[in-house]
């Protein structure tokens, strides 16, 4: 899906969307200046002393769309990949994107990027930027770099600018749970450092995706089990499912990040019962790491297998998620694990080339008699939000934050197209409604079956509007149509899941200590090792290695530390 819709309905269209997308009640610009003449923030929006929240008083409520009397400039780094829709003008640059242009005209704030690089480039530049002490204004970072940044004392209090400037929207969808979320990155002053951007934990439910034209072309069974879902790929690598009479296809699509965002291993692993990377209830109800657990080691002797029987593409450790999204729009892939949206992004660019694929969604296999049970996070926080300690105008990013929410309104349905210049991802920051994607699916298919459109909000509209259209002839919203409303589509059966076990990543806390001095390069030590016994440079027995050498590495002291967090979070 496009990350857009990944998170719209949100997650549109995360997303990446959501991505990652949803409407709510909007608050209209009066105009209203914020600043002196100067751009300078008021007082009470400015960095330095206490905030008046943290001093027990209730802010005064600002306007979220006024607009700055004097132009102010917010500096943001970027990575980016092309445009998602093939209507954005070939022109578009994130400098001029409809997004940043329309922020200068409403807000009179001028985003102005530090550097922008591919994504695939960004970590790494990013990495270099912190080291080098070079931080933009406005941040998406992750809970490991919040807490690292945190530490180091180098994030801006939002507080005030919270509690003044955001928008109804925005503070519905921040505290949608409450305000759980929101007080992980709140200090023990109350001082609000981070917002943060979570989804509904069932958005990451791994799903099993099959071509079924191909089963039938074969005259196979949907599998229902590890072992049956081996022999079915196995046909589709050998048995020319495509009848082109070439030995071009191959079964299960993997990436060589292993445990990611799409297209990667985390469906093979929890059909096994392995939780890599996640903290699970071990037998004695503490947590253990998943991925040191010898069900992680099964699971990895299958891949394995499954490699050594072309199962698996052969060059699946040197391609990215882009690579192997290029050969699922090509039809040289039968069957990937992964989450609801599929069918909106890129399996309708697969359909799209061969009408004939027909791509149906089903639950986990069984493996060794064991039903597969999904992983989803016990909170699912995407990315958090924050500011330069340094930034002059901290409220700017609330205020951002209220414009992308407006623009997205269906009051500017026409201005805010592609084919306009405005590409959504390439814009930060972006909120979300936590639960759009579930409220609109049952919204939309209840106005579907009633023929009563009264009961739809807004946002509803071309979610609604698409199935109709899917449904009278139009073979282009499949895609929509089987991500979002069909009951046997992707949100369908995610929805009918919720009634199934899942397996929870307990862990919801931020980084610990050793997690930040030492979790990124355990993450090394697990990917290049679960890599090479994939591939079959490493023998399956240096799994027994790993799991030793994690230990002694900053394994067992973070394991301790996330014990501690777990047993406080008991006490509450």
């Amino acid at each position: 899906m496009s990350r857009k819709r990944l998170t719209i309905a949100l997650v549109v269209c995360m997303l990446l969307s959501s991505i990652l997308l949803a409407a709510c009640a909007k608050e209209e610009p009066s105009g209203s200046q914020e600043t002196t003449q100067t751009g300078e923030p008021n007082e009470s929006a400015s960095n330095g002393g206490d905030s008046e929240a943290s001093k027990g008083e209730a802010p005064e409520a600002k306007d979220p769309l006024g607009k700055y009397e004097e132009p102010i400039t917010v500096t943001q780094v970027l990575g980016f990949a092309p445009p998602q829709d093939a209507n954005t003008p070939k022109s578009t640059t994130p400098e001029t994107n409809g997004y940043v242009t329309k922020l200068k005209e409403m807000l009179n704030i001028d985003l102005k990027y530090l550097w922008t690089v591919p994504t695939d480039q960004f970590a790494q530049k990013f990495s270099l930027s912190v080291a080098s002490g070079e931080l933009p204004d406005v941040m998406a970072v992750s809970q490991s770099e919040f807490e690292k940044f945190r530490e180091d004392g180098l994030l801006a209090d939002l507080t005030d600018a919270y509690r003044q400037y955001a928008s109804p929207a925005l503070k519905a969808y921040v505290e949608k749970d409450g305000g759980t979320a929101l007080k992980m990155f709140t200090d023990a002053d109350g001082k609000i450092l981070g917002l943060p951007n979570y989804l509904d934990p069932y958005s990451s439910l791994q799903l099993l995706w099959i071509r079924t034209d191909w089963l039938e072309a074969l005259n196979l069974e949907v599998p229902q089990t590890i072992e049956e879902l081996e022999k079915v790929a196995e046909a589709f690598v050998n048995d020319d499912p495509d009848r082109n009479g070439k030995k071009d296809t191959y079964g299960i699509t993997m990436n060589k990040a292993l445990i990611t965002w799409g297209f990667d291993a985390r469906g093979p692993f929890y059909s096994m019962g392995a939780y890599p990377k996640a903290w699970v209830k071990g037998s004695d109800g503490t947590l253990v790491a998943g991925e040191t657990q010898p069900e992680t080691r099964k699971a990895l002797e299958k891949l394995q297998t499954w490699y050594k029987k072309g199962i698996l593409d052969k060059e699946f450790a040197f391609k990215d998620i882009d690579k192997v999204v290029e050969d699922v729009v090509a039809g040289k892939v039968g069957i990937s694990f992964g989450e609801w949206w599929y069918p909106e992004w890129p399996l309708n660019l697969n359909k799209d080339g061969d009408p004939k694929a027909e791509w149906q969604a089903y639950p986990l296999p069984s493996f060794e008699g064991k039903q597969g049970i999904p992983l989803i996070p016990k909170m699912n926080v995407t990315k958090i939000l924050v500011a330069n300690k340094e930034m002059k105008n901290p409220e700017a990013l609330v205020k951002m934050a209220n414009f992308y929410e407006e623009i997205s309104s269906p009051k500017y349905a026409d201005e805010n197209k592609p084919e306009n210049g405005y590409v959504y991802n390439w814009f930060e920051p972006r909120f979300y409604n936590p639960t759009a994607i579930a409220d609109t699916y049952k919204r939309v298919n209840e106005a579907l079956t009633s023929k009563d459109e009264s009961g739809l909000d807004p946002g509803d509209k071309p979610i609604y509007d698409g199935a109709v259209q899917y449904l009278a002839g139009d073979a282009s919203k499949w895609g929509h149509y089987m991500s979002r409303v069909a009951e046997n589509g992707g949100w369908g059966l995610t929805e009918r899941m919720k009634a199934q076990p899942v397996v929870y990543n307990e862990f919801a806390g931020v980084p610990t200590p050793t997690q930040v001095e030492k979790g990124a390069s355990l993450e090394k030590l697990t990917d290049e090792t679960f890599l090479k016994i994939i591939v079959g440079s490493a023998p399956i027995a240096e799994f027994d290695k790993y799991v030793e050498s994690w230990g002694k590495l900053g394994g067992n002291d973070i394991t301790n530390e996330v014990n501690d967090w777990y047993a406080e979070q008991s006490k509450k």
